[in-house]
């Protein structure tokens, strides 16, 4: 298995979806059977050592991903 930063004509759009619950892709998984699974980042780590396993290549966008930046606090 190998994993990829996705090239700009690869990379995942905000209408990509997780397989798993629908929420927006940050991981693409070829599968060595010629298909492929998408997804985000929470399942794309509960799943990892699976994906591993039947992983042709693995594209990991999850570097897009930011921390939220916390509220200033008010200090009354």
């Amino acid at each position: 298995m190998t994993t990829a930063v996705a090239p700009a004509a690869a990379e995942l759009s905000a209408a990509d979806r997780c397989d798993r619950c629908g929420a927006q892709a940050y991981l693409r998984v070829e599968l060595q059977s010629g298909g492929e699974l998408l997804f985000c980042a929470h399942h794309a780590r509960e799943h990892g050592d699976k994906l591993k396993e039947i992983a042709v290549n693995v594209v990991d966008e999850t570097h897009k991903l930011q921390p939220t930046p916390s509220a200033p606090h008010d200090e009354r």
